[in-house]
């Protein structure tokens, strides 16, 4: 079993110390272990930070020595985005003398875990977190995952002929547990995520999503700072490009939504990641 000393939990924040909402659903769920929120040193309002949850919580890193180590697929200087952040935390971890991490961001209101009983689907609200987490790490260990994460709300789009009867989907989103020798360089400006996990699972990384667990977030470009802003300046169109140029051969743009209809990334799985056979299909 992992050991749990070894391990904190990162959530990346920028520009609203008064709206950290994740630290209250952590505790709601139970979590009673390390945090600590990073910042950047390009946060006008880091000391706010520091006043309000105490400057041993905080951890500031230098955004534009980071810049420098991973890239950004393009050649802007806009640097208000969470990329920088991500790769930020395995330096962070090392000097903390943390085995695993799990990057959380700062708007999430809920933990779920999500059930199927025949052709109903429900929820209840995570009051284990601690277990839960000794859980997620030995399954980091033991499928030698880069990361397995939460699922999100879309991921369940679908009902039961969705992604909840298949309980693993070959993602991993917005939540992120990690093992520090073991890095993932997070790519882009724009949609890192996406960006990360079809370019590496493309190459045969694994990246996990379990959906029988879920993070309930803040609806997208509603909560000032952040990468608010800077979603509402270029689109979900450009945001979504970023993936594209990553793997043109099987991510391509489309729109989504009912009303409000946006662009978004889509990912023909039949062409993304490599398909591991039973041997019993071995040609002799």
């Amino acid at each position: 079993m992992p050991d749990r000393s070894r391990f904190a939990v990162f959530v990346l924040t920028h520009g609203r110390p008064d709206r950290v909402l994740t630290l209250g659903a952590l505790r709601r769920a139970g979590y009673t272990g390390r945090t600590y929120l990073v910042i950047d040193n390009e946060d006008a309002r880091g000391d706010e930070y520091r006043e309000t949850f105490g400057a041993d919580s905080v951890i500031e890193f230098d955004k534009a020595a980071i810049a420098e180590t991973f890239d950004t697929a393009d050649t802007f200087e806009d640097r208000r985005a969470i990329a920088y952040a991500r790769n930020a935390c395995y330096g962070i971890a090392e000097e903390l003398g943390l085995d695993y991490f799990l990057e959380l961001d700062d708007d999430y209101h809920d933990f779920l875990y999500r059930y199927r009983r025949g052709l109903v689907i429900g929820s209840t609200m995570i009051r284990s977190m601690d277990r839960l987490i000794e859980g997620m790490l030995a399954f980091l260990d033991e499928t030698g995952a880069m990361s397995v994460a939460f699922s999100q709300g879309g991921d369940h789009i679908g009902g039961v002929e969705g992604s909840i009867g298949r309980g693993l989907l070959r993602k991993a989103m917005n939540s992120f547990f990690l093992r520090t020798d073991r890095p993932v360089r997070f790519l882009g400006r724009l949609n890192e995520d996406v960006n990360t996990y079809t370019l590496g699972g493309s190459r045969g990384e694994l990246y996990l999503t379990l959906t029988g667990l879920q993070l309930n977030q803040t609806q997208t470009q509603q909560q000032g700072g952040g990468m608010t802003e800077v979603y509402r300046a270029s689109g979900t169109y450009v945001k979504s490009f970023y993936s594209v140029m990553m793997c043109p051969s099987f991510v391509r743009i489309r729109t989504m939504g009912r009303f409000d209809r946006r662009y978004h990334h889509s990912i023909e799985w039949d062409h993304a990641v490599p398909k591991i056979l039973h041997e019993r299909y071995r040609v002799v």
